[in-house]
């Protein structure tokens, strides 16, 4: 099976909702499963457990992993800090190259369209190409693409969940969404297939 990390933070749940379509998009790849994994709230003691849920992140998550989809809530056009501090402990993997090739993606959940959705999804692929990974976005040939009224980018998957996040998500984000679990899943088994 061709394992693909989804890894998210989420305070109010639109994240994590948007996180378990990305899911479902990596296992209808035919061959594919997806671990489910978050990152822990700021002020977590270390060592801490969530207490519901996906288990938190560790690194051999990352090393294990032939792909990874990363989402996060807006924050000021940038992820959010839990998930900006994970990746911040990750030198060591960046300095074995244990990344490197891999084939990743981004998703975000904000409340508004123009919010900083866009601004969020490119500054997220940052650490991702730091780290040598190869990124994947979601091209105009995805239908929903162009008949979203709310979230969907080339430059990954998105949500607008509302002032007060309680917006449903709508029917072109979810497509779009599992669109880009599953081109993820589909490109790290054709590098899986071919030498690198």
């Amino acid at each position: 099976m061709t394992d693909i990390l989804v890894l998210y933070y989420s305070r109010h749940g639109a994240t994590a909702e948007l996180a378990r379509h990305v899911v479902r998009g990596v296992e209808s790849a035919p061959g594919a499963s997806a671990r489910l994994r978050t990152v822990p709230g700021t002020g977590a003691a270390p060592g801490a457990v969530p207490e519901a849920g996906p288990v938190y992140a560790s690194h051999a998550d990352l090393q294990e992993c032939a792909g990874l989809v990363l989402g996060s809530p807006v924050r000021f056009g940038n992820m959010a800090g839990p998930l900006q501090s994970f990746f911040e402990s990750t030198s060591g993997l960046w300095l074995a190259g244990a990344l490197a090739g891999k084939p990743a993606g981004a998703f975000v959940s904000g409340a508004t369209p123009h919010g900083g959705q866009e601004s969020t999804l490119l500054s997220m692929l940052l650490p991702l190409l730091h780290h040598g990974m190869l990124i994947v976005g979601l091209p105009f040939t995805e239908p929903a693409i162009t008949a979203t009224t709310g979230g969907g980018t080339p430059y990954g998957a998105s949500r607008v969940a509302g002032a007060d996040g309680r917006r449903p998500l709508a029917e072109a984000e979810r497509q779009l969404a599992q669109a880009l679990g599953r081109r993820v899943a589909a490109t790290a088994q054709r590098l899986a297939g071919s030498p690198r």
